[in-house]
């Protein structure tokens, strides 16, 4: 008995040896701060119309006013194709129905103004509900749906692949993170996610493809397997929602070299970048904004918050963020007479 309960003495002091060792690890130090670093917005056409502003003066203002020359593009199946394949033809094939109109302008204006972009395509990219699905598509079958993404991946990636502006593609937003309304095949495994990216290198082999996983929740790992670059998200302030009546605001504790330590780690194993593609730069409440009042937006955001962010930004060594938010930072400039982070955000840019 005096032996079994010795070992198991070793073995906890061993344990809590380790534990230590990982503690140490990921959250005590300093990261290296990067010479140079690469600002960049993440826009989101529903977004900014889901604010009650006209999405192409946002974005003439983000590359005009703001000066932001690297975007990253949220688009949706849903509004590409949201109507849905015409019959078959005598000759067997179905014909699409794809709206691009908005998007081509875009990417011109874009390539106009020298700014650079990352083009999100899948089902999963990004602003609730995360998986945006058309409607005729909704109640296919798992390997119908499944088809239908590649065809409609396959005509952007053939569509755009001359595009030089566009520098990555960014296939799906947070697959590996279980977050939002997706089919229930979804996160059964990473095959088709393998699939997905598989078919954007074959049509376009000169480009590096970003899959991205959550921050805060990942090691990176099957991300750094995927893809060609990790991209990840970073978020300080968060809502926690338990129920449609309850939920709670909390704060993630993690030290800035938490996410240089684990970008060092796939560095180290996988030989792959890491990227900041999602930085929070807007509230994260319990309802939309338009239904939340600033007091309680400015909970999790305000300028305070922004600079704090910046500055934290900074001490994890990486040279590249992507900032979540400037549809709400025009909103706040130009709905709500406060244009502090807006113009704060210019000092970066310019």
């Amino acid at each position: 008995m005096n032996i079994i309960f010795k070992i198991l003495i070793i073995l906890a002091v061993i344990a809590l040896g380790l534990g230590v060792l990982v503690f140490c690890y990921f959250f005590v130090g300093k990261a290296q701060e990067a010479e140079n670093i690469t600002w960049g917005v993440d826009f989101s056409q529903m977004q900014a119309q889901s604010l009650k502003l006209n999405w192409k003066n946002v974005y003439l203002a983000i590359l005009d006013d703001l000066g932001a020359k690297n975007i990253k593009l949220h688009t949706q199946w849903d509004w590409v194709e949201g109507d849905p394949p015409s019959p078959k033809a005598s000759d067997g094939q179905e014909k699409h129905n794809y709206y691009f109109d908005d998007i081509d302008w875009q990417l011109a204006q874009a390539k106009k103004n020298g700014a650079e972009i990352i083009y999100v395509v899948g089902m999963k990219s990004g602003r609730w509900p995360e998986c945006h699905i058309p409607e005729w598509a909704s109640n296919l079958s798992e390997q119908q749906q499944k088809d239908a993404i590649l065809s409609y991946m396959e005509e952007v990636i053939l569509r755009y692949k001359d595009n030089e502006e566009i520098t990555y593609w960014q296939v799906e937003n947070e697959p590996l993170f279980k977050f939002g309304e997706c089919p229930s095949w979804y996160y059964n495994n990473t095959n088709f996610l393998k699939q997905e990216v598989a078919l954007v290198k074959s049509l376009d082999p000169s480009r590096k493809v970003i899959v991205s996983d959550s921050g805060e929740g990942s090691m990176w790992f099957d991300a750094a397997k995927i893809g060609d670059t990790v991209g990840t998200t970073m978020y300080r302030e968060a809502w926690a929602h338990i129920s449609d009546s309850f939920g709670f605001y909390f704060h993630y504790f993690f030290s800035p070299v938490y996410y240089s330590r684990k970008a060092l780690i796939i560095k180290k194993l996988f030989r792959k970048d890491v990227i900041c593609i999602e930085f929070q730069a807007e509230p994260w409440a319990s309802k939309p904004f338009y239904d939340v009042p600033l007091s309680e937006q400015y909970k999790t955001m305000d300028l305070k918050r922004f600079k704090d962010n910046i500055e934290y930004a900074k001490k994890t060594g990486f040279d590249t963020f992507y900032f979540w938010g400037v549809e709400w930072w025009y909103w706040m400039k130009t709905k709500q007479n406060q244009p502090e982070i807006w113009n704060e955000a210019k000092l970066l840019f310019q």
